[in-house]
């Protein structure tokens, strides 16, 4: 790309526009590794607005490393709760434990400072040991994510997917090349930084961009284009049905959070519902085949140990969410009960209280459509001791033909 002269200003110039113009965020001017790796490890995948509220709180809780190791999994999850992708508080917390398992004679509760041990920790991938230990530790190490990647890919004005075999490799070696080695610290954080806030996926602001100068995307005027879009996976449709039980007090009923299971071969099926709740606390819920009322009594029944005591379904408005390749559709039901039933798995609390647990997105949202004034399309809830649906369970299917 570039060496001598010319790179030794472009390398002035990104950097001194980092420093003056960089965004205030919680994460930067600290060189403490726990929260430098906390901020890496929720940006991922998330966007910076999102994660500051989350970042803050958390910190709050578990100011340091030994705290969150010896913090119940529970807490933590409940904590992350809203932020999605719940593998890396797991991941995170599993690492901590590690890290203050060390033997005696080794650094404290400190992430380590070699790359091959923070490699060996759970959820830390090159990236991420690269932005930690650089920004922390100020080692020699260039970071490549999805805005460092574009930002290289329009300097370079390198076509194709990026993701292909050997091109993410050739953009390493690219990112390799132009690390200040001086500050790879503020270097790192200089070029996602330009990625983030000027040289976008979507009409990037190259009038504004302090190394515009050097780019050959710009030059052969194809900035815009690049990186070329991958193709994205084909989007699978799934419908689920959840059962919102409501007492008399206004308390609902969540299950555990699901248990690992031992050699299953449809842990990665679409509609897994473990995976889309998180593996954390919900509403009891199927995946559906075609009669959501039918389907849903039927795993209740089961649910209760073969009780067949009679659950009048009421739908309530349709709710739409998405993970990853899956555009998920969840018919929830009230069911109003006098007594809430006893589950070993279950546990009961107030519908409009559930952030004392963790829970997913997708919990979230069918806890909204069970309260009131939720969706226009809900039908009003039945008043008393538990009230009676006057539909039957045909009617009741024939109001939700419409989801399927």
């Amino acid at each position: 790309m570039m060496s001598g002269g010319e790179l030794a200003r472009f390398r002035k110039r990104l950097l001194a526009w980092y420093r003056q113009f960089r965004r205030d965020l919680p994460w930067r001017g600290t060189r403490d590794p726990y929260r430098i790796w906390l901020s890496e490890i929720m940006l991922q995948q998330t966007r910076v607005a999102a994660v500051i509220p989350y970042y803050e709180k958390f910190l709050q809780r578990f100011p340091d490393v030994r705290t969150l190791a010896e913090a119940p999994q529970e807490e933590v999850l409940r904590l992350w709760s809203g932020l999605g992708y719940y593998s890396r508080a797991r991941n995170l917390q599993r690492a901590a434990q590690q890290i203050v398992a060390r033997k005696e004679g080794e650094r404290g509760s400190e992430f380590p400072r070699k790359l091959d041990e923070a490699l060996a920790l759970p959820g830390i991938g090159a990236y991420t040991a690269a932005a930690i230990l650089s920004i922390a530790y100020g080692e020699k190490l260039a970071v490549l994510d999805g805005n460092v990647a574009r930002v290289l890919a329009r300097l370079g004005a390198m076509r194709g997917d990026l993701r292909a075999p050997g091109r993410w490799q050739s953009l390493q070696q690219m990112a390799d090349s132009v690390l200040d080695s001086g500050s790879p610290g503020d270097w790192n954080q200089a070029m996602m930084e330009l990625g983030a806030t000027l040289c976008t996926p979507r009409l990037p602001q190259c009038l504004l961009c302090p190394v515009a100068s050097f780019c050959e995307g710009r030059k052969l005027g194809i900035a815009e284009m690049l990186p070329e879009k991958r193709k994205k996976r084909e989007p699978v449709a799934v419908m689920l049905a959840a059962a919102v039980f409501v007492d008399s007090k206004g308390r609902t009923l969540l299950l555990a959070p699901p248990k690992k299971e031992e050699g299953s071969n449809w842990a990665g099926a679409a509609d897994h519902v473990p995976t889309l709740v998180s593996k954390l606390w919900h509403f009891p819920t199927i995946s559906v085949r075609e009669n959501p009322v039918e389907e849903l009594l039927r795993s209740l029944r089961e649910l209760f140990g073969g009780n067949n005591r009679r659950l009048e379904l009421q739908p309530l408005g349709k709710v739409r969410h998405a993970v990853t390749y899956r555009n998920i559709t969840i018919v929830p039901f009230l069911i109003v009960l006098a007594k809430l039933p006893r589950i070993a798995s279950a546990t009961i609390l107030p519908l409009d209280g559930l952030a004392s647990l963790p829970i997913s997105n997708l919990t979230r949202k069918v806890a909204a459509s069970a309260l009131p004034g939720a969706a226009s399309e809900r039908r009003p809830l039945p008043r008393g001791d538990g009230g009676k649906l006057k539909a039957e369970g045909k009617a009741a299917a024939r109001a939700v033909a419409g989801y399927r």
